[in-house]
């Protein structure tokens, strides 16, 4: 049974399953800073969700996503991921300008409109940052990849998923020649601030920061 819910509660149900990746029990107060709310306002939505079998909820502790509330989020993320890469390959948005635009048409909930939109665009497994789309069946086929503040040096990389998606972050990748797909190498790592010298498509030098390296995921070419 496919239930409505308010895009807020869509848009809770995915912030939980995100910070869901990185511990199994989430806080209020760490669910407060990703949404910038206040925690009294977390309370009520937890309250409502847990009434809607969405979550587990345990006050002074912390909570989880349900069964149901896991496969609502996924079903979410679904959408978001597949309207991005038809708003990519389709009508030619730039990859800084599709998460906005997705976030909004990712509430549109009709199943059928997004299995026939997964057809039109032939499966694609991965959106235009490199994250992997769920299938119809909510299974997630995640990229066996590692940031490139972690890479080795001399080794011949490709760039295959890129985890932070503001504007900003990807007008420095575009300002230095990085996407999907490029290829790089590591030439040196410095110890003072843990900057990376980086030579793009086997041709010019660049400096990448620590922080900037941290959310460009690489894998082996």
């Amino acid at each position: 049974m496919h239930l409505n819910y308010s895009h807020s509660e869509e848009n809770y149900l995915k912030t939980i399953f995100h910070l869901q990746l990185e511990n199994q029990v989430v806080t209020t107060n760490a669910l407060a800073e990703k949404l910038n709310a206040r925690p009294a306002s977390i309370t009520d939505m937890m309250k409502k969700l847990s009434a809607k079998k969405l979550l587990n909820y345990k006050p002074y502790y912390g909570f989880s996503l349900s069964a149901e509330g896991k496969r609502v989020a996924i079903d979410i993320i679904r959408r978001h991921r597949l309207w991005e890469f038809f708003l990519s390959e389709k009508l030619k948005f730039g990859w800084d300008e599709v998460h906005v635009l997705a976030e909004e048409l990712e509430h549109v909930g009709s199943k059928k409109l997004i299995d026939k939109l997964d057809e039109y665009l032939g499966f694609p497994r991965f959106d235009p940052h490199g994250d992997p789309i769920p299938d119809s069946r909510g299974k997630i086929n995640p990229r066996h990849v590692s940031p490139l503040s972690e890479a080795p040096l001399n080794c011949p990389l490709k760039i295959s998923r890129i985890s932070n998606q503001s504007h900003e972050f990807l007008d420095v990748l575009r300002h230095k020649g990085l996407a999907i797909g490029t290829q790089l190498e590591v030439k040196k790592r410095f110890d003072f601030d843990g900057a990376l010298q980086v030579k793009i498509k086997a041709a010019h030098l660049d400096t990448l920061s620590e922080p900037l390296a941290k959310h460009i995921h690489v894998k082996k070419v």
